[in-house]
């Protein structure tokens, strides 16, 4: 267990996959509470992270199911409290942490790093790899769900307790599993820990959406952001355009992670045409929601409990491109056809339909009858 479960140091009540706790789902408050139960996990090796108790700390990925079917895995983030059955759990917002002074409330980029980086979120192949890529050897090249499980309870504690691994016997009496865990421990608190902004855990974002260029460039950056992985990548590229990175180099689902910049690599003969790109990212939805203590005091004190591994689901996100071929950005501008109405003859103007001459005719013939009838009425008063 994710305590001092051995129970008898603990004195505190977790009584196994009975226990029953009353659990709160992400909706408002005024809802009802979700009901769950202690269900398996899988269990970690022990670890000695300082005197008494904390010398033999037996550590677990906790199982938990909600009675809607859905299937938590859980870490501790309180060394000194122990699960007590008799008072229910509700989820709480980070900034709720029930102990004001713990280190929890200094340390949450570091923590929810640690879940989105240690086991289960990152498999063992893919922890295991990364330490080896790092430098470190491994006691036998691989590394077991009973080490990463200790491994990264341990980092958790170090954050959210302000305890430390005994770098001489990390794991009582297993030397050889003392060295994988102390590598995992290392790799999750170290300069690689930069933190992690809490954040919806399955978003996925391309920065921009959409870019345009000319052939002969690579067109870009397109930034992706993103607290998963990034499992699927769709592009429709024509002959010859790729997608890569800065340097050019092609790139494929496993090499794109968050921050990663993409780019179309478009070259100098390619016609005027575009291309786009589709991530799918997939994530745990539930990882990092905490689970606090109903009625949480120094009397009625409850482990509080992070969650680590839940339902996975699926992103996606698409970025586009247009490009011009190589010498069009100077072309004249595309005739719109002739206008029937403009009459080069005469100077450039646009003839009406109407001649101008009418009005200057009817004007002509009213002068005209006018002078006419000055002169009739001129004789006529001669006479």
């Amino acid at each position: 267990m994710a305590s001092r479960f051995k129970l008898a140091r603990a004195g505190a009540g977790l009584t196994g996959a009975a226990v029953v706790l009353m659990m709160a789902a992400a909706i408002p408050a005024s809802a009802d509470a979700v009901t769950g139960r202690v269900d398996g996990g899988a269990q970690g090796l022990n670890v000695n992270v300082g005197d008494g108790f904390k010398s033999d700390l037996s550590t677990s990925l906790i199982g938990l199911t909600l009675d809607t079917g859905k299937k938590l895995g859980v870490y501790c983030v309180q060394i000194d409290a122990g699960i007590d059955k008799e008072h229910p759990l509700v989820e709480k917002d980070w900034d709720d942490y029930p102990d004001p002074a713990s280190p929890f409330n200094d340390n949450q980029d570091k923590i929810n790093f640690i879940l989105h980086n240690g086991f289960p979120e990152k498999n063992t192949a893919k922890l295991a790899a990364e330490l080896t890529k790092g430098g470190t050897a491994l006691s036998d090249g691989s590394l077991s769900v009973q080490e990463a499980v200790a491994g990264t309870q341990a980092a958790i504690w170090h954050f959210s307790d302000a305890v430390d691994l005994d770098r001489a016997d990390p794991v009582p009496g297993d030397a050889r599993s003392g060295q994988d865990v102390l590598a995992l421990f290392d790799l999750l608190t170290g300069p690689a820990n930069v933190g992690l902004a809490d954040e919806p855990n399955a978003s996925l974002k391309i920065d921009p959406a959409s870019k345009d260029g000319r052939a002969g460039e690579r067109i870009g950056p397109f930034t992706v952001k993103t607290a998963g992985t990034i499992e699927k990548v769709a592009t429709s590229l024509p002959y010859g355009v790729k997608l890569t990175d800065v340097d050019g180099r092609e790139l494929n689902a496993n090499q794109i992670k968050n921050a990663s910049q993409l780019f179309f690599d478009v070259p100098a003969d390619t016609a005027d045409g575009g291309a786009s790109v589709t991530l799918t990212a997939s994530a745990t939805v539930d990882t990092g929601r905490l689970f606090v203590g109903q009625n949480y005091d120094q009397n009625n004190k409850t482990q509080t409990l992070i969650v680590a591994s839940g339902e996975r689901t699926e992103v996606s996100a698409q970025a586009t491109t247009e490009w011009i071929a190589q010498g069009q950005e100077n072309a004249p501008p595309v005739p719109q056809g002739r206008n029937d109405d403009f009459d080069e003859d005469d100077g450039g103007l646009a003839s009406t339909g109407a001649s101008i001459m009418i009005p200057l005719g009817v004007g002509g013939g009213l002068l005209l009858a006018g002078f006419g009838v000055l002169w009739f009425l001129k004789r006529r008063g001669s006479v």
